[in-house]
C-alpha cells in the first residue's frame, strides 16, 4: 500500500471514531480491536508499564512524523556531508510564500526556543525589561535573567488568562524599552487570548516596544476568537516577531526545526544572535516535505482534537474542573497533591507534566494517540475509586 493511501486509511478510521465519541459512546467501553483501527499499520495498543510508559508529559505529537516526511529524512542522510544550503534557502522562501513577506522577514531557528533566546538577546540592553504574564512558557524569562534584564510578571486573571489591561500598564509605567512575550495559545494552560485584545494593543504601536508572539501551538486551535498576528506583516506592522515551530502539528520536536517571522530589519538584528541558518539536513527536508502534506496535517489535528475529546469527557464525568483546551495539552485541577498524582500515574505506565507554579494545584497532561488517550480516561476512572484523583 502507498503511503498515501496508508494516510487516507488512518484518516477515514480516525473520522469514524470521532464520529463515534460525538455519538456518545462510553469511552472506557471502547475494546482494543476499535482502537487498533484507528491507526492501521502502525503498532498495535500495548499497555503501558512503569518501564514502558505512554509518555504525555512534553507536548509531543505522538503519531511521528508524516511518512512524507520521515522519507525526506531519511533521503537526506546520504547527502548530509553537505551543508543544506539550497533546501535551506528553499524553505526559507517557502515560509516567505506562506506569510506573503520578502523572503528576508524570514529566519530560521533551531525550533522555537532559538528565536526566544535570539529575540531576548537581540533587544536586551541594562533598562530593557520583559513583560510576561505571571503563567506561561519558561523560556522568555529564562534567557531575560540569562541576559540580565528587569522581569515584570502581571498576575492572571480567573481562569489563569492573559490580564492584557495588566500588561499594558505594566509597559505604560515603565520609563525604559519593553519586550512583551505573549504565548497563545498558552502553555501551560492550553487557552488562547482573543486576536481582538492582542491586535488593538499592537495598533497602538506603544513606544520603545516589541511584541515576541509565540503560536507554537496555533494549528490545534478550534476557537475561532483566536487569529494569528501573521497577517498584520502584510499590514506593516513592525512591532511584532512571530515565533513559529514544526515541533508540535508537524511531530518533528527531535529535529529542532523553527523559524522567526518580522519585518527585515528586525530578522537582520536577530541573525546575529544566531550561528547562522545551520538547520540540520534531515529536519530542513523533512520541513519541506511537511509543509506539502496538507493530508497529513488534517489528520494530526483530527487526532488530537479526538484524544482532547476522549479526556475532557473523562474529566467531565469525574467532576474535574479543566480549562478549555485550545492546543495538543489540557490543564485540569487537582484535589489531590501533585507529587502523588504524578506517582499513581507513573506506576500505571502514564508520564505526566511537571509542577508550573504559581498554579501548584493543577496539572498539564498533553495528549498521546486516541487509543492512548481512552487508556488515560480508564485509569482516571479506576484512581477516582482509589481516591487518587
Amino acid at each position: 500500500m502507498q503511503e498515501s493511501d496508508t494516510l487516507n486509511v488512518k484518516r477515514r478510521q480516525l473520522l469514524k471514531l470521532s464520529g463515534a465519541l460525538a455519538g456518545g459512546i462510553a469511552l472506557v467501553g471502547l475494546n482494543r480491536s476499535a482502537l487498533a483501527e484507528v491507526a492501521p499499520g502502525e503498532a498495535p495498543f500495548v499497555t503501558p508499564t512503569a518501564d514502558h510508559p505512554i509518555r504525555i508529559n512534553f507536548n509531543e505529537n505522538p503519531l511521528g512524523m508524516s511518512p512524507k516526511a520521515q522519507a525526506a529524512a531519511r533521503d537526506a542522510v546520504v547527502k548530509a556531508n553537505r551543508y543544506a544550503k539550497d533546501e535551506i534557502i528553499a524553505l526559507r522562501n517557502k515560509l516567505a510564500s506562506q506569510y506573503q513577506v520578502p523572503d528576508t522577514a524570514i529566519l530560521l531557528t533551531a525550533g522555537s526556543s532559538e528565536g526566544i533566546r535570539a529575540a531576548v538577546e537581540a533587544y536586551a540592553t541594562l533598562d530593557t525589561q520583559l513583560v510576561i504574564p505571571e503563567l506561561t512558557y519558561g523560556d522568555g524569562e529564562h534567557f531575560a535573567k540569562i541576559a540580565g534584564m528587569k522581569i515584570t510578571k502581571v498576575p492572571m486573571l480567573d481562569g489563569w488568562q492573559f490580564d492584557i489591561n495588566g500588561l499594558k500598564q505594566a509597559v505604560a509605567n515603565y520609563d525604559g524599552p519593553s519586550l512583551v512575550y505573549l504565548v497563545n495559545p498558552n502553555n501551560p494552560t492550553a487557552t488562547i487570548t482573543p486576536a481582538d485584545l492582542i491586535e488593538p494593543w499592537i495598533a497602538t504601536k506603544p513606544p520603545n516596544t516589541l511584541f515576541i508572539v509565540d503560536e507554537a501551538y496555533a494549528e490545534f486551535v478550534n476557537d475561532p476568537r483566536f487569529r494569528s498576528v501573521g497577517p498584520l506583516f502584510k499590514q506593516g506592522a513592525d512591532n511584532i516577531i512571530l515565533l513559529k515551530t514544526f515541533s508540535k502539528i508537524f511531530a518533528m520536536a527531535g529535529m529542532r526545526v523553527g523559524y522567526a517571522v518580522a519585518q527585515p530589519a528586525i530578522i537582520a538584528r536577530l541573525t546575529n544572535h544566531v550561528a547562522g541558518e545551520k538547520i540540520n539536513f534531515c529536519g530542513v527536508d523533512a520541513a519541506l516535505a511537511s509543509l506539502d502534506d496538507r493530508a497529513f496535517i488534517a489528520y494530526s489535528k483530527k487526532s488530537n482534537d479526538t484524544s482532547r475529546q476522549i479526556l475532557l469527557d473523562a474529566l467531565k464525568a469525574l467532576n474535574i474542573p479543566y480549562l478549555p483546551s485550545e492546543g495538543n495539552f489540557v490543564f485540569h485541577q487537582l484535589s489531590v497533591p501533585l507529587k502523588g498524582y504524578q506517582q499513581h500515574m507513573k506506576e500505571a505506565g502514564i508520564l505526566i507534566g511537571r509542577a508550573f507554579p504559581p498554579a501548584d494545584a493543577w496539572c498539564r497532561i498533553s495528549l498521546g494517540t486516541p487509543q492512548e488517550m481512552t487508556f488515560v480516561a480508564k485509569t482516571l476512572h479506576e484512581f477516582r475509586a482509589k481516591g487518587w484523583v
